[in-house]
């Protein structure tokens, strides 16, 4: 079931948001002072491809550093990413088929406003992280 909910988010909604991504990833590479925000925006892109069957946990010794880095794009592009996760969201919704899809996008909204010092895992391995 996972992979199908997958290849119907893929070709809904998965590719463009994760070009998205990817763009906005080079665009914070290209500027020295910001790859961390691209290295977290590469993150996003490869989960936004196939949210299905994975989750988002605290990394482990994500410092003040990641603290500073949140605030920082909250600021300048997490609201406006999570204002589009739930435009999205809502267009979904519409369908009885979107509506798991809806879900996936509001799952997203928590590591669109907060992506630095997360860490993506598969579902079985959700608490893998904290050594349990």
């Amino acid at each position: 079931m996972k992979t199908l909910l997958n290849l119907i988010w893929f070709v809904l909604a998965g590719f463009w948001l994760a070009v998205g991504y990817a763009l906005a990833g080079v665009l914070c590479c290209a500027l020295i002072v910001t790859i961390p925000f691209g290295i977290a925006s590469f993150r996003i892109a490869s989960y936004v491809l196939w949210p299905f069957g994975r989750t988002i946990v605290d990394k482990p010794g994500a410092g003040g550093w990641s603290a500073i880095g949140n605030i920082i794009w909250v600021l300048v592009a997490g609201v406006w990413i999570a204002i589009g996760q739930l435009t999205t969201a809502a267009a979904l919704a519409v369908t009885i088929i979107g509506i798991p899809l809806a879900i996936a996008n509001l799952k997203l909204i928590p590591i669109s406003l907060l992506p630095l010092g997360k860490q993506i895992v598969p579902t079985d391995r959700a608490f893998a992280a904290y050594g349990r």
